[in-house]
């Protein structure tokens, strides 16, 4: 049978974030909407017509659009809905990739006999989400990856494109050079000042006057996709390398307190899933975004794989405070925090049950049936700190993770986090 079309669709949630709120709250449908105050971490294609984009700042995008909408993030609900699509991904076809929160890879080019084409295929997923989720998503088909990507993004909004096979080059090389993964502001800048615009037009240079441009690797990256060459299948089952979280935390000041306890709300949050997984990791990066949307990371490596909550926040409260001087003069909007190098391991997760459990003196507080439990206090020792950890993920694994919390956080809105992706290995776990 002669094959006309890839067997790889790109599948991508348009403006996420945005399509979340608008689908739960019918009076933001068809109108401007931002989420994010001090920065708009993602828009509605209504507000997008006026300009804005992320990380764009609030003010700037009031600026452009009076009426806006604001409306502050709910990441729970982001993770619930990147669930459901997920499911949907997944009882599509077992050869899922995921990639973020809202996007994926799937490969269907064996699924002809059963499923249909992969056009047909991409059209019914297109049809699912939209009416078991409520929301658009945009799908792209093609051979490789990278122009399945390419033909996601040039159906949107809410759109369906397939590249056909033999028809790669004449898809690709009208398209701007900015269409190529690995072209940026800089790189499209020294591509431009050459006259080069259009993919076609990088494509049509030689490899050495490319690599004089921009450099050898990514002259060579950008001459293999200028001619439609990615050799990149779609993978599974293959593990994170690393775990992470981040919070925007919008502009103003912020006490050292404050940072503190954002911090632990993230260290808490990344070692469960660490736990969860069971996994144990030996390096912690701390993640800034200063007010002037600079960024910045600082990093540092154990000499022990670990999963262990205590441990790890100790690293990264070292971390944070060698990183104060900077805060305090430039300014902080984003932390985030990541655990790599991981590996294979469930030597910190104890299962025990709270029955006979001494938390120790003082260490334990009710509210509106909460359970506080403080970072602070005696030094614990390895054992008593995983077996603190493994009392608290049975606690939050029976009840939710709203059922017990540290001391430090009470009262606090933890709203701000960013879910991400879960472990591709545990498609059908997604834990947000």
């Amino acid at each position: 049978m002669f094959v006309t079309e890839g067997g790889i669709l790109h599948a991508d949630l348009d403006s996420f974030y945005a399509s979340v709120e608008q689908r739960d709250d019918p009076r933001l449908r068809g109108r401007p909407v931002v989420v994010g105050g001090g920065v708009v971490l993602a828009a509605s294609y209504e507000a997008k017509a006026h300009g804005i984009r992320t990380p764009m700042s609030g003010r700037i995008a009031r600026q452009l659009c009076p009426g806006l909408i604001e409306v502050p993030p709910r990441f729970t609900a982001y993770a619930d809905a990147s669930r459901a699509v997920f499911d949907i991904f997944a009882d599509t076809t077992p050869l899922v990739e995921g990639i973020s929160i809202d996007e994926a890879f799937l490969e269907v080019g064996g699924l002809r006999r059963v499923s249909g084409t992969p056009t047909q295929i991409g059209a019914a997923l297109r049809r699912r989400v939209s009416a078991e989720v409520g929301l658009p998503i945009s799908v792209g088909i093609a051979a490789t990856k990278f122009l399945a990507k390419v033909a996601s993004a040039a159906s949107k909004p809410d759109g369906l494109l397939s590249v056909p096979v033999g028809g790669e080059l004449a898809f690709l090389h009208p398209l701007p050079i900015e269409a190529l993964w690995g072209v940026g502001k800089v790189t499209a800048g020294k591509l431009h000042d050459r006259g080069v615009v259009t993919v076609g037009d990088l494509a049509a240079l030689n490899p050495e006057v490319l690599v004089s441009i921009v450099g050898p690797g990514a002259g060579h990256h950008l001459h293999e996709l200028a001619h439609a060459r990615d050799p990149r299948r779609v993978r599974t089952g293959v593990r994170r390398r690393s775990i992470g979280a981040q919070r925007a935390i919008g502009r103003g000041r912020h006490t050292g307190a404050e940072l503190d306890a954002t911090l632990v709300a993230l260290v808490d949050k990344v070692t469960r899933r660490l736990r969860a997984g069971e996994r144990v990791g030996r390096t912690f990066t701390l993640r800034l975004r200063f007010a002037d949307f600079t960024r910045a990371t600082r990093s540092r490596t154990v000499p022990r794989s670990r999963a262990g909550t205590q441990g790890w926040l100790a690293v990264g409260r070292e971390l944070l405070e060698a990183a104060m001087p900077m805060i305090a003069d430039r300014g902080i909007t984003l932390l985030g925090i990541s655990i790599g190098g991981l590996e294979e391991g469930d030597t910190e997760q104890l299962e025990l049950p709270l029955a006979g459990l001494g938390f120790g003196d003082g260490s334990v507080a009710s509210a509106a049936g909460a359970v506080a439990v403080p970072m602070g206090g005696q030094r614990a020792t390895p054992d008593s700190a995983r077996t603190l950890d493994g009392a608290l993920d049975a606690v939050r694994d029976r009840f939710g993770m709203a059922a017990v919390t540290r001391g430090v956080l009470l009262g606090r809105d933890d709203q701000g986090e960013m879910p991400m992706l879960p472990d591709p290995a545990h498609a059908k776990r997604h834990t947000g």
